[in-house]
C-alpha cells in the first residue's frame, strides 16, 4: 500500500485515509461507521448533513473535500473526506449543541426510546416525560 494512502483501524473498523495538502484526510463515512451503530453509514451521513442544514443552516460538507479513495470493489471513487479538525467539527456539532442546550439531549433520548418501542406520556405541568415498558416507569 502506498505510504500516502493507508487504512487505520479504530475499534476493529477500517477507516480509509489519504495524504493531501501535507495532512491526513479521512473518509467521513468510515469514521461514522466506526463511531455509530448505524447499519448504513452513508445514509447516516446523508441524513446528518440534511438535518444540520435544515436546523441550523450549517452545511457540514463545507468541512470536507471530495478525494478519491479505494472502495470495496477496488475502484477509486470520490469520497467525502475531512482532516482532523473537520472531523471534530462534524462529530461535535450534535453533542456540543446538547451541552449548550440539555433539552436537545433529552429530545434525542426520547426519540431513541420511542424508536425502541417505549411509550412516552408527557406530564404538561412538570414538563417531564414518563417512560413505561412492561410495568416499569422512569421519569425524565
Amino acid at each position: 500500500m502506498d505510504e500516502n494512502k493507508a487504512l487505520v483501524v479504530f475499534q476493529d473498523k477500517k477507516i480509509r485515509r489519504i495524504w493531501h495538502n501535507e495532512e491526513w484526510w479521512f473518509s467521513v463515512v468510515d469514521v461514522i461507521a466506526a463511531l455509530t451503530d448505524s447499519a448504513d453509514a452513508k445514509d447516516y451521513w446523508y441524513h446528518l448533513k440534511k438535518r444540520e442544514a435544515e436546523s441550523s443552516g450549517i452545511e457540514l460538507s463545507t468541512f470536507c473535500r471530495q478525494l478519491k479513495l479505494p472502495s470495496a470493489d477496488g475502484k477509486q471513487y470520490q469520497t467525502d473526506c475531512a482532516n482532523t479538525e473537520g472531523l471534530f467539527r462534524i462529530i461535535g456539532y450534535d453533542r456540543v449543541k446538547e451541552i449548550e442546550n440539555p433539552e436537545l439531549a433529552q429530545k434525542r433520548i426520547q426519540e431513541y426510546l420511542v424508536r425502541d418501542g417505549y411509550s412516552l406520556l408527557k406530564v404538561p405541568l412538570l414538563n417531564e416525560f414518563t417512560i413505561t415498558d412492561a410495568g416499569r416507569t422512569m421519569r425524565l
